[in-house]
């Protein structure tokens, strides 16, 4: 399933009944132009019989015997896949596959996945899950699991195969990006618990937030995690927001992150057929970071919600975005109950970033474009010795440092070339940036006034 801005709106069935009575023909008395005025296209008579003579077809002559339950429920997922990609019917285990992703725990392989033209294109692999550690990356298309090969036939139902008892084993067929081949990968399911934000400090006063997607309680664990880090710190002097491979998630969580970052300005809008799907949020008072410079790191997985979040911080010039062109993911899933088992979700709306563009099929474009490339240890001769220090095996001095302890410092961002260029490019950004250092006893004075 791709969850991006799922549960963004719930609109009861009333509405959509009400909208469709909105189409039908009046029948108090109207002027006899507008009686003859020629009716809105609908489902013919023909195209009826069409349907039940296919129908009636598949019944009789198809290999196996297919009850018609079966056939309806084939019928329904079709139409809706044939609307766009993330439209879908919802029975009662994809309901609760929906509610278990939002809680951000669930058994699988920590895999987001688009159902598309017959394939199964990975959007983003979860941190530290077994499809992130087996290294499946964002545009890989997976063409087999265990022993089926992946058609449009069976695309949806595959979604669900990824699935499965913590412990159980599965086999993947993957082809990556740029590959012609693809590989076989044997992974093992595990009850996925996602942490949807990871906060520590990069250099004094700077800190690295990463949102690995939005979930409903991210907004509140960005908060308290970045107030633990912060201790006795004056003021921050800039920080990176990590949304790379951020498939999304709730809209509403999305909406709260940018507005910690942001003091004022609109944050996003929605605009679709149905009023109720009409919104706009802006930012309220209050900045987590004081103003503090911002670096947002994206790439080709960064998805929907993580793109509203991007968007609202560029236009807002809140922060620079670096890396590659995000997912292009603008529209805004609504479920729509239809009993208490079963339901659909439809796309409703599209959403707008603040300066009203819409990045439906063309993502946020970077301010600044990274190559995905790697950094790593240079291979190089003995340096020269140059002091008692350099030689081996060496008396260590009172002051010195072990040089383990400096690697492994270093170790931690010295394979993430965009990371290590973001941390570059914000310590500059800090030098001119005079840090907002809150008056504690001017707060302190209004609240009492």
């Amino acid at each position: 399933m791709f969850r991006i801005s799922a549960l963004a709106l719930m609109l009861s069935c009333s509405a959509v009944a009400f909208a469709a009575d909105a189409d039908k023909p009046e029948k108090a008395n109207k002027p006899a132009a507008a009686a003859a005025a020629p009716a809105k296209p609908g489902v013919s008579m023909e195209d009826i019989r069409l349907f039940t003579a296919v129908f009636g077809l598949v019944k009789q002559a198809y290999v196996e015997p297919v009850d018609d339950k079966a056939l309806m429920q084939a019928a329904v997922h079709g139409l809706l896949s044939g609307l766009d990609p993330h439209s879908e019917y919802l029975d009662q285990r994809a309901m609760d596959q929906l509610s278990e992703d939002t809680s951000g725990s669930y058994d699988g392989l920590g895999l987001e996945v688009l159902s598309a033209e017959g394939t199964l294109r990975v959007i983003a692999p979860i941190d530290d899950t077994p499809a992130d550690r087996a290294g499946i990356k964002p545009g890989d298309i997976i063409t087999r699991i265990d022993d089926k090969t992946i058609t449009s036939d069976n695309a949806n139902e595959a979604v669900n195969m990824l699935r499965g008892k913590s412990g159980s084993s599965v086999m993947l067929s993957v082809l990556h990006e740029g590959a012609s081949v693809p590989i076989d990968l044997k992974l093992m399911r595990e009850t996925i618990k996602v942490a949807s934000v990871r906060v520590r400090a990069l250099d004094p006063g700077y800190v690295y937030i990463r949102v690995a997607q939005f979930q409903e309680e991210t907004g509140a664990e960005l908060k308290s995690k970045l107030a633990k880090l912060r201790g006795k710190q004056e003021a921050w002097r800039g920080a990176v927001l990590d949304l790379r491979s951020n498939p999304g998630g709730l809209l509403t969580s999305a909406v709260e992150i940018s507005d910690d970052f942001l003091d004022s300005g609109k944050i996003v809008s929605t605009r679709g057929r149905l009023k109720q799907t009409d919104l706009s949020f802006s930012a309220t008072p209050g900045d987590v970071l004081d103003g503090a410079p911002m670096v947002i790191l994206v790439d080709n997985g960064t998805a929907s919600a993580a793109e509203i979040v991007a968007g609202a911080l560029k236009d807002n010039h809140r922060g620079l975005i670096m890396g590659r062109r995000t997912f292009g993911k603008g529209s805004v899933q609504t479920v729509l109950p239809l009993d208490d088992t079963h339901a659909v979700k439809l796309t409703t709306a599209r959403y707008f970033t603040p300066s009203g563009t819409s990045i439906q099929a063309a993502g946020i474009q970077p301010d600044i474009e990274l190559a995905d490339l790697k950094l790593t240890v240079r291979d190089s001769p003995p340096g020269l010795i140059t002091g008692e220090r350099d030689l081996p095996n060496h008396l260590k001095g009172e002051h010195e440092k072990d040089k383990r302890d400096d690697a492994g410092k270093k170790g931690d961002n010295l394979d993430d070339y965009a990371l290590s260029e973001a941390l570059n490019l914000l310590k500059g950004l800090a030098l001119q940036h005079k840090p907002l250092i809150p008056n504690t006893a001017a707060v302190q004075a209004e609240k009492k006034g």
